[in-house]
């Protein structure tokens, strides 16, 4: 049996998941698909920067993943982005790389930079 406490919203429900999927301790639904997900295969949303060449004082432009990747590749992702380098102008939204090691998530800007 596996202990978690849930990170869908504030309540902060101790749940436990056995080896069946059977979820005891949430308070709501959402509380429960997150734990058997959690308990199968982790999912994270990532939030990092990457270089940025600009003529503003900024040099690193922050990012994020469109969606969630799995837990365990969160390393090989980080060592992806410590190798990309963004010429200014940047808008918010704007995808700086596409489907990052063939996972089907976008890393997007989350600031825009003019110049």
């Amino acid at each position: 049996m596996k202990e978690m406490i849930c990170i869908v919203c504030p309540r902060g429900c101790r749940m436990k998941v056995d080896n069946n999927g059977n979820v005891e301790g949430n308070f709501c639904k959402r509380g429960e698909v997150y734990a058997r997900q959690e308990a199968i295969r982790p999912l994270r949303m990532i939030t990092s920067t990457v270089s940025l060449i600009s003529k503003s004082d900024l040099s690193r432009l922050p990012v994020m993943t469109s969606g969630e990747v799995p837990k365990e590749m969160i390393f090989e992702i980080m060592k992806e982005l410590y190798k990309v380098e963004v010429k200014a102008p940047v808008n918010v939204g704007d995808i700086i790389v596409k489907n990052i090691l063939g996972l089907g998530v976008d890393i997007i800007s989350t600031r825009e930079v003019k110049e």
